[in-house]
């Protein structure tokens, strides 16, 4: 009897393992072949890169977070800008097929970005950056002033700290760099602990609790569009290395939107609060609520105040 009861158990066991497999490669084919010729890939001095571009209207350059790529650039065309605006999404330094040269700054990622303008006849874009595309974005803004009409920064990345709540920040980085290298353990981990991973993500459980239906899927569209992660790990282990602007903002000239949760345990709202004083002119719109999900729980008010910040200054 015990052999038998063993052995259905043992039969469940493969089954399940079977599902499981069958459910992940079904969905990893997908997620690779969704970011697979869409794209177009240029050559530069700073190695390869990938971007995609659509729309028409005011040019935009689009400047992803960490975990993300051309993809989630798109991702943020769709919840804060519309096809009325000339979007160009690149894949920063180790994302999908962006080259990562050892060594590389968040300097060069700018020079590169300078590079892709000039590869595609265009003089100056308004910037709109997420996350960890803040750093990237500012050093554009100062290295490139000429090229930049406006900046807006999205719950974004700016200066280093040595404070407690930053170093339970970091360690949230560290542990997704983990996760990230890893395509079995991505799609395990954020199928079986989707709420720890938006906790990693910079979102409270009382963010979490208070997401609509649609929220919720676009969080989610989020987190299934980092898929596959192994092609874009080492643009993640760099966004946790490089050293971050800090006062070197000052030099900014652009006009300067900051929109930022108090909540935010990832990006911490002391980096809007350092741009916000350091950035000649800078203006700062604080959301008590959001975490870094803020451009999704918020985003009815912050679409058309990014849109508004964008034309008003297309022309300078």
């Amino acid at each position: 009897m015990l052999r038998k009861i063993l052995l259905w158990i043992a039969i469940g066991l493969i089954a399940v393992v079977v599902l499981v497999s069958a459910a992940y490669l079904r969905d990893i084919h997908r997620a690779y072949e969704r970011v697979s010729g869409k794209s177009t890939v240029i050559p530069s001095p700073y190695g390869n890169i990938e971007y995609t571009e659509g729309g028409s209207g005011p040019v935009v350059l689009v400047i992803h977070g960490s975990g993300g790529g051309y993809d989630q650039g798109e991702l943020i065309v769709q919840a804060v800008l519309s096809e009325q605006f000339h979007w160009i999404t690149p894949s920063r330094f180790g994302y999908l097929r962006s080259t990562f040269h050892e060594g590389a700054t968040w300097d060069d990622q700018a020079h590169a970005y300078a590079y892709l303008l000039d590869r595609l006849g265009l003089k100056k874009v308004a910037v709109v950056a997420m996350s960890q595309g803040g750093p990237s974005a500012l050093l554009f803004a100062v290295l490139h002033p000429e090229r930049v009409s406006s900046l807006t920064l999205i719950s974004c990345g700016v200066a280093s700290s040595s404070t407690q709540d930053q170093a339970q920040a970091n360690q949230k980085g560290k542990m997704l760099t983990t996760i990230f290298k890893f395509d079995p353990l991505y799609w395990a981990f954020t199928k079986l602990f989707k709420k720890q991973f938006m906790g990693l993500m910079g979102a409270n459980d009382a963010v979490i609790a208070r997401l609509t239906p649609r929220q919720r899927e676009l969080a989610e569209q989020i987190i299934d569009f980092m898929n596959p992660v192994s092609p874009r790990s080492a643009g993640t282990v760099f966004d946790n290395k490089a050293m971050m602007p800090n006062t070197r903002i000052a030099a900014v000239r652009a006009p300067t939107l900051i929109l930022h949760a108090t909540d935010d345990t990832l990006q911490l709202y002391h980096n809007a609060a350092f741009a916000a004083s350091t950035i000649p002119g800078a203006r700062l719109v604080p959301f008590e609520k959001g975490g870094h999900l803020l451009m999704i729980v918020e985003q009815a008010t912050v679409r058309p105040i990014l849109q508004k910040h964008i034309l008003d200054h297309v022309s300078e």
